[in-house]
């Protein structure tokens, strides 16, 4: 699967990361700071990895910054993209089920790579609901 992953820096959370998307076999496009030559702007690294995901380029989105929430808001200014601020397993289901959320918004400060790995499985195990009722609130999104 192909996954727009962007930070704004370069730390032991995102290097776990990108070591988990290499294991799971992942094809990884990486933007802002990990990527060479890249911006550490993390309102232009995000905007990067959501027109990677709206256009089609990937599948879904990582983005990460010290909060996550800058990150998940710039993310979510890309027509298309539904992102999502996730600090645990639960959440990060419930959002690609309740929400279809297409790219995962972690906090570089909160998010342990031990948890992120818990995080991750959660996201790409989940499914996007086809209950009739949240299908027509994520369709109102649009």
């Amino acid at each position: 699967m192909k996954i727009a992953f962007g930070s704004d820096d370069v730390t032991e959370l995102t290097r776990g990361i990108e070591a988990f998307l290499r294991e799971r076999g992942d094809d990884i496009v990486l933007f802002g700071a990990l990527r060479e030559g890249g911006t550490d702007a993390w309102t232009a690294m995000a905007q990067d990895v959501g027109e990677a995901v709206a256009g089609g380029i990937a599948r879904f989105g990582i983005v990460c910054c010290w909060t996550g929430t800058g990150a998940s808001i710039a993310a979510n200014k890309v027509r298309g993209v539904r992102a999502a601020l996730c600090g645990d397993a639960q959440t990060a289901r419930g959002a690609r089920e309740w929400n279809d959320a297409n790219v995962l918004a972690l906090s570089l400060r909160a998010t342990s790579v031990a948890v992120v790995r818990e995080i991750l499985d959660a996201w790409f195990a989940g499914s996007p609901t086809v209950e009739p009722r949240y299908r027509a609130m994520i369709e109102e999104l649009e």
